[in-house]
C-alpha cells in the first residue's frame, strides 16, 4: 500500500492520501505520552476473551466501525486504540511506546534484490523499496512478537480489527497462535484496492479470516484472498433519513483528488447558479489545502453523514462517504477523475452517473436499492456466535 500511494504521488496522478501534519512540538508531546501510557495504558494486566482494534478517525468522538460491537462484547474486550494518529478511546489501552520503538532502531537499507529496478522498468518511477523494507521488516517481526505475548497473555479467542492491511503484525500473531481474526469494514472496495483485490484469489499471508461487510455488494465487489469468507453485518452508524434540502449539493473531497475537485466543484457552481455548492473536506484535509472559489461554500467540522443527510446532491470520486450519501437519500454523480472506477459497478446499477458535463449535475439518479451497501445492523447476532 505503501508503495502505491509512492508511485501515484511522485507521477502526479494522486495526492497525499491522509498527510500527518506534526510539528516538533507536537512529536516531543507524543514521545512524552507514549512514555506515560506504558504504565497508564498498559494492555497486560487483566484477562479478555476479545481484542478490538478500533479506527483511528472518530468524528464527535465517536468510533463508528466498532461501536455497536464494543458494546455487545459487553466489555469482554481489550480496547487496543493507539494514539500515535488519532485520540484514543476512553479506557482503551496501547503499545504505542513499542510501536514507535519498533522501527526505530535499524538498517539505513536493505537488499531489494532488483525490486525498485523493476518497479521503474515497469512504471518509469523511482520508488526507494531498499529504506523501506530495512524499516518495515524489522518492525513487523519484533511487533508481532510483542502480541504473540499479549494474545497469549488473555488467552485472547477473537481478533476484531480495522484496516488489517495496516496492522498485520497484529494479524500475523493471531494467525501465529490459531486465533480467528475477523476484520470490519471501514471504507470502500473494489479491485483497485490494494489492501482487499487479489485477483484469482490466491492465498496471502497474515490476512483475516473474516471479513464483515456494510452490505451484499461489498462481498463479491473483489476477489478477497482464499479462505476469507464474508458477513453482512450492516451499518448501524447510518443516521435516519430526513428532508432535503432541494439546492445542496455537497462535494466530498480527499486528498488525493481534492485540488481538481475544487475546479470541478467551481464549473458545476458556475453552470447551476441556484445551487448551494459545498466543499466538504476530508479530515485530513484543510482550508488552506485549497484555494477555494467565491461561488463554492467550504464546509469543516460536523459530521458529514448528517450533511449528506439534508443535501440532495453528491459528487465525489472515490470516496466512501458516496456510497454513504446513495444510502441517506442523494443524488450521486461521480467526478471524472483519477479513481471514478471504484464507482463504476454503482454507475453500471444505474445507481450514480459519471459526470461529464457541470450542467449535468441536476439529472444524477437515486440509489433504487441502498440496503445492497448498507444493510440493517445484525453484529449482535454474529457476537453472540463468539467463543467462551
Amino acid at each position: 500500500m505503501r508503495v502505491f500511494h509512492e508511485l501515484t504521488r511522485r507521477t502526479g496522478i494522486h495526492g497525499a492520501s491522509h498527510p500527518v501534519r506534526r510539528t516538533k512540538a507536537d512529536s516531543l508531546a507524543l514521545v512524552a505520552k507514549h512514555v506515560t501510557g506504558i504504565v497508564t495504558r498498559n494492555p497486560f494486566p487483566g484477562r479478555y476473551d476479545a481484542l478490538v482494534v478500533p479506527h483511528p478517525r472518530k468524528p464527535g468522538g465517536v468510533e463508528i466501525y466498532t461501536d455497536e460491537l464494543r458494546r455487545a462484547l459487553h466489555g469482554r474486550a481489550l480496547i487496543l486504540d493507539s494514539g500515535i494518529n488519532g485520540t484514543p478511546l476512553p479506557g482503551s489501552k496501547n503499545l504505542d511506546f513499542f510501536t514507535s520503538a519498533a522501527g526505530a532502531i535499524h538498517p539505513r537499507t536493505a537488499d531489494d534484490r532488483g525490486i525498485t529496478q523493476a518497479l521503474e522498468k515497469l512504471t518509469g518511477v523511482t520508488v526507494p523499496i531498499g529504506p523501506l523494507l530495512a524499516r518495515e521488516v524489522p518492525k513487523h517481526r519484533r511487533l508481532r512478537a510483542l502480541y504473540r505475548a499479549l494474545l497469549k497473555r488473555h488467552q485472547i479467542k477473537t481478533v476484531y480489527v480495522v484496516v488489517a492491511y495496516f496492522h498485520q503484525h497484529i494479524v500475523g500473531a493471531a494467525r501465529d497462535l490459531g486465533i480467528r481474526v475477523v476484520e470490519l469494514q471501514h471504507g470502500a472496495i473494489s479491485p483497485y484496492h490494494l489492501g482487499y483485490s487479489y485477483p484469482g484469489r490466491p492465498q496471502v499471508a497474515n490476512q483475516p479470516d473474516e471479513l464483515w461487510c456494510f452490505g451484499d455488494y461489498w462481498t463479491d465487489v473483489a476477489d478477497l484472498p482464499a479462505g476469507m469468507r464474508t458477513e453482512v453485518v450492516g451499518a448501524p452508524f447510518l443516521p435516519a433519513r430526513r428532508p432535503k434540502d432541494p439546492a445542496k449539493a455537497v462535494f466530498l473531497s480527499q486528498g488525493t483528488v481534492g485540488a481538481e475537485l475544487v475546479h470541478v466543484a467551481e464549473a458545476v457552481a458556475k453552470a447551476n447558479p441556484d445551487l448551494d455548492v459545498v466543499f466538504r473536506l476530508h479530515p485530513s484535509e484543510r482550508e488552506s489545502d485549497y484555494t477555494i472559489p467565491p461561488n463554492v461554500r467550504v464546509s469543516t467540522g460536523g459530521n458529514t453523514l448528517d450533511l449528506l443527510a439534508e443535501a440532495t446532491y453528491q459528487v465525489g470520486v472515490s470516496t466512501t462517504a458516496l456510497f454513504e450519501g446513495m444510502a441517506l437519500g442523494c443524488r450521486t454523480a461521480v467526478a471524472n477523475l483519477p479513481g471514478h472506477e471504484y464507482l463504476d459497478p454503482a454507475i453500471a446499477k444505474g445507481h450514480a452517473m459519471l459526470l461529464q458535463r457541470p450542467t449535468d449535475l441536476t439529472r444524477a439518479p437515486l440509489c433504487t436499492d441502498p440496503s445492497a451497501y448498507y444493510a440493517p445492523s445484525d453484529i449482535s447476532r454474529l457476537t453472540a456466535e463468539q467463543p467462551q
